[in-house]
């Protein structure tokens, strides 16, 4: 990534942290940390890959058993067609690098963030455009434009058991010099089931929305704010979301995990629990977590160290 792209990504995700220049290749399993928080959490760090070119979000295809990491390779503005999926084992081993790879076997993927599943078909947020694949052979199936509702910088996906995806638009840009921009507006889409494409929610009060993750237990939506420091709850036909927590903001990546819900943040480099509406400090030290991923099997937490080019996976208790 160039330094004035580098720079503005940096201001984007609200960080500007010293990269990690270690070798490349897996590290080894780092010691438990015990972090601050009332109950005394222990996570421990159990692998470090590097390799990945400006990795943005990790998701765990249960089925397969493999975990999907976007990169975006460049700008995350920019219609390159350089981005690419990869591949990446439990046990640390890539896979394939280049699974699935814009300008490739017919593939158009330039800047690709949020990762969803629905079935076999991976859907992946990609600027002003959500695009799908086959999750097993990496074939491109469909893509849908959200160009024509204006959108603007499409973030995270999160999908919902009738099929519809919920799309996060940060409203951002980068202009020529690296300078950040928020042309807005801030927005949720949804697409549905048939492909149609409406705005689901809009508003200031989402916060440059970030992260987003369905709460099935809960039945509503979890919106993570890129541009305040607010947890958000919303569920489909509410005018506005709730606050629901307070942290340190620039919040990037939220899942459910275990019951508890699990927010990064470049603010602080940490990544905190939220269920109780305190903050609770899970991991810290880990510079960049873009858009962070959970492993239900192994109970792990997948976390894209974006500026430092490698994906660290944590053992939570």
């Amino acid at each position: 990534m160039r330094a004035t792209i580098l720079c503005a990504a940096l201001a984007v995700w609200a960080a500007c942290k010293p990269v990690d220049k270690t070798p490349p290749g897996s590290e080894p399993p780092a010691a438990p940390t015990t972090l601050a928080g009332p109950v005394g959490v222990v996570a421990t760090k159990v692998l470090s890959v590097e390799g990945f070119l400006t990795p943005e979000s990790v998701f765990h295809d249960s089925a397969q058993d493999i975990y999907f990491v976007s990169n975006i390779n460049g700008s995350p503005t920019a219609k390159d067609n350089n981005g690419f999926i990869s591949r990446l084992r439990p046990d640390g081993a890539v896979e394939n690098l280049k699974f699935i790879e814009g300008g490739k076997n017919g593939v158009t993927l330039n800047a690709p963030k949020g990762l969803a599943l629905l079935g076999d078909t991976l859907w992946v947020a990609d600027i002003d455009a959500v695009r799908a694949f086959n999750a097993k052979t990496g074939a491109p199936l469909d893509s849908v434009s959200l160009a024509t509702l204006g959108a603007v910088f499409l973030n995270d996906i999160a999908t919902t058991a009738t099929g519809a995806l919920y799309i996060t638009d940060t409203g951002i840009r980068f202009d020529d010099v690296g300078a950040v921009l928020h042309p807005g507006p801030d927005r949720v889409f949804r697409v549905g089931p048939d492909r149609q494409v409406t705005v689901a929610v809009r508003g200031d009060t989402l916060g440059r929305p970030n992260g987003i993750a369905l709460d099935p237990v809960g039945k509503r939506f979890i919106v993570v704010e890129f541009g305040g420091k607010s947890v958000l709850a919303w569920k489909p036909g509410d005018k506005a979301p709730t606050v629901i927590a307070k942290g340190p903001g620039g919040f990037d990546g939220v899942v459910i995990a275990g019951g508890k819900i699990l927010v990064s943040s470049w603010s602080d480099s940490s990544v905190a629990s939220y269920e109780t509406g305190q903050e609770v400090k899970i991991i810290t030290g880990v510079p960049s977590p873009a858009d962070i991923g959970y492993d239900a099997k192994r109970s792990r937490l997948l976390i894209p160290v974006f500026t430092a080019n490698r994906v660290e996976v944590w053992q939570l208790p």
